[in-house]
């Protein structure tokens, strides 16, 4: 695998999961473990040379994201190896989970519905993001569904793990963390309806959490009033 022109070789027999516009996604078998590999293809519309840096640069930021959650104790997927020449990202496959969006989804149509259940959920995510930014990691991409329950055998709790960092950079502006949160809340609040005071519980787990969180919450409300008034305007 250290040379490049046997990567499509490999890809070839990989089974493809998914296709988005960055990248293409397949599970196959690495150093006889199930793997999850991440390609980024090359953008016709964009200039060779630029593309390249682009790519590059994404590759770098996504994996350098999640080496310092995991080296800061934030479950995120084991990075395999990296191929920089043809933009592959070898990742572990979170196997035996669920993801955040599904469980939710799932308690909210079983009666009784689990209320406290779901505001530990909601308090845990909070903590997870809360040690994430405080890292100056900035996700990108933060939904429900890019946050995974794992069962665990050694703990009676299931496991939070974070994945899909493709859009990740590090930032130590609190501009940027509260533009995270603001995506997050978006995607929270149309994904799941009526959440409004389970969102409320995530957030103030977030603000006790973090060390820094009082600049990204008061950038929080700016953005807020920001996308309102854009609203508004239409």
């Amino acid at each position: 695998m250290e040379n490049s022109p046997a990567l499509p070789e490999f890809l070839a027999k990989a089974e493809l999961l998914k296709q988005g516009a960055e990248a293409r996604v397949y599970r196959a078998v690495f150093l006889g473990k199930t793997t999850i590999v991440k390609e980024r293809f090359p953008k016709r519309y964009r200039h060779p040379v630029l593309d390249e840096k682009l790519t590059h640069r994404r590759t770098v930021q996504e994996v350098r994201s999640i080496l310092r959650c995991r080296k800061a104790g934030i479950s995120a997927p084991v990075v395999y190896f990296v191929d920089y020449t043809s933009h592959c990202i070898f990742l572990e496959e979170i196997v035996g989970s669920v993801t955040v969006r599904d469980h939710i989804t799932s308690c909210q149509q079983s009666e009784p519905r689990p209320q406290r259940e779901l505001e530990q959920l909601a308090e845990r995510v909070g903590h997870i993001l809360a040690k994430m930014h405080d890292e100056d990691v900035v996700h990108g991409d933060l939904t429900t569904s890019n946050m995974l329950l794992r069962c665990s055998k050694e703990k009676a709790e299931s496991d939070l793990v974070l994945i899909d960092f493709g859009l990740s950079y590090i930032s130590a502006l609190p501009e940027d963390k509260g533009v995270d949160l603001y995506v997050l809340e978006k995607a929270f609040l149309s994904t799941h309806p009526n959440t409004e005071a389970l969102f409320e519980k995530l957030l103030k787990s977030y603000t006790v959490s973090s060390k820094k969180s009082s600049a990204v919450i008061k950038k929080l409300d700016e953005v807020r009033l920001r996308g309102r008034k854009r609203s508004m305007v239409g």
